[in-house]
């Protein structure tokens, strides 16, 4: 998943200034799908910080793979095997997994390499997944949405806003969480893609059970004030091309006047949920800028057929997101508040919309609204599950024009400067990092 992916690769390169080699290590699949150029950088480039490798993942090779649990079942079985051929061809001094491979750390102790998870998610939810598995909090009935949850460190929550991977229908990914947890017995280290700052409470609330170390934001340079981006052999690790030709039309756009939308690379809105974001984007007469996937649907509403035409906005399969949230006229970003959305935004010292759907991202939300300070939440209709436009309405006022966007936007640039000064030299990522580093070059 391009959610995955990103963070490993960024990681990567926040250390290539080190003299660590990198070995990035997917599906064969994602080799599928990314670029020619792009596969074949590290052959014209051996000296790159980062190898490619990929290993197949069980299925068979026309499988259409629109159902990620199947993938993760057949990694189950095939996984292990198949990453300890990667493993054996070359010495490593540390495997680094992502927390939706549990199966990984295991085989890292059979070939005696220290292991390290890095979590790609909040350490908000890391916590609350930790708390859970480990039955070191006591926990409600999950099937009652509306039941309240008290943990340390975090705002009082309703069964609705933790990860729905803990909720009994999500059986099958209920059962990977699971098996991420038992995992840490082989993991050495915790890594995670936020910083100190963000979430202080909840990494000392952890210290005394299962470390968290804090090493983000995993973002590309240029959002940390290092100048242009440098990508990775001048290549992205994209499986989708990029639209940035959008980049010149936001060139174009009067500052803080652009409302950016974009609920990543899985989600796909409803017909109901296009309609009355656009209708709404009208009613107030907001320029925009539009990720859909897939395009058409988006394009099959006519309120946003109009209003492109007529050059309010611009709708588009997939863009440099990272840029498009540091331009000067984006006003707000209407997310879905995945986690690398998350830190992207608050790295680019964005407010936002936030419209979560599944997984982490609830948890995502209540953060970015009740912790962060940077944003409001938009909710469906209580009676219906519709989105309503004048609730649309509501929130975009809120963050743009409203009695407290001011402070909103106040908090999310000091988040902004906090972040960049995590990963300067002496702060609390570029600490994490060195004492990282330095544990795994001496182990």
């Amino acid at each position: 998943m391009q959610g995955h992916i990103n963070p490993m690769l960024k990681f990567a390169k926040q250390l290539s200034q080190t003299n660590l080699h990198f070995t990035l290590a997917t599906t064969e699949q994602a080799r599928d799908l990314l670029s020619a150029t792009a596969t074949s950088s590290t052959d014209e480039k051996p000296r790159s910080p980062v190898d490619l490798a990929f290993f197949p993942d069980g299925l068979p090779k026309d499988d259409p793979r629109t159902e990620p649990i199947l993938t993760v079942e057949s990694l189950r079985h095939v996984g292990a095997k198949n990453l300890s051929k990667i493993i054996e061809e070359k010495r490593f001094s540390c495997i680094i997994s992502s927390p939706f491979t549990p199966w990984v750390p295991a085989v890292a102790a059979a070939h005696n390499i220290p292991c390290a998870i890095l979590w790609i998610q909040a350490c908000g939810a890391y916590s609350v997944y930790y708390r859970y598995y480990m039955k070191t909090n006591a926990f409600p009935d999950l099937e009652d949405l509306k039941q309240t949850v008290e943990l340390p460190a975090l705002p009082l929550l309703e069964v609705g806003d933790l990860p729905s991977f803990l909720l009994p229908s999500e059986g099958d990914f209920n059962k990977l969480m699971e098996e991420f947890a038992d995992c840490l017995k082989y993991v050495k280290w915790v890594l995670v893609n936020s910083f100190y700052e963000l979430e202080s409470e909840i990494v000392e609330s952890m210290s005394d059970l299962k470390p968290i170390i804090p090493i983000g934001p995993l973002v590309s340079p240029f959002l940390l004030g290092a100048g242009q981006e440098e990508t990775l052999d001048g290549k992205n690790l994209d499986l989708w091309k990029s639209d940035d030709n959008c980049m010149e039309w936001l060139d174009k756009q009067a500052r803080s006047s652009v409302v950016y939308i974009s609920f990543g690379s899985l989600l796909k809105s409803s017909e109901n949920q296009v309609e009355s974001i656009a209708t709404a984007l009208k009613n107030r007469g907001v320029s925009f800028l539009w990720v859909i996937r897939p395009k058409e649907r988006g394009e099959n509403v006519g309120v946003l057929q109009e209003m492109v035409k007529e050059g309010q906005g611009v709708v588009i399969e997939w863009g440099p997101q990272e840029r498009i949230l540091s331009h000067v006229a984006i006003s707000c970003f209407v997310t879905h508040c995945g986690w690398n959305s998350t830190m992207e935004t608050v790295v680019a010292g964005v407010p936002v919309v936030a419209y979560p759907s599944w997984t982490d991202q609830p948890l995502d939300a209540r953060l970015l609204v009740d912790v962060f300070g940077i944003g409001v939440r938009m909710r469906n209709d209580a009676v219906d599950g519709e989105l309503k436009v004048a609730e649309v309405e509501r929130c975009i006022e809120a963050v743009t024009d409203g009695p407290v966007a001011a402070d909103m936007r106040k908090r999310a640039t000091e988040l902004k400067h906090a972040a960049r000064l995590a990963l300067a030299p002496g702060g609390s990522s570029a600490q994490n990092l060195e004492s990282f580093i330095s544990d795994i070059t001496i182990t």
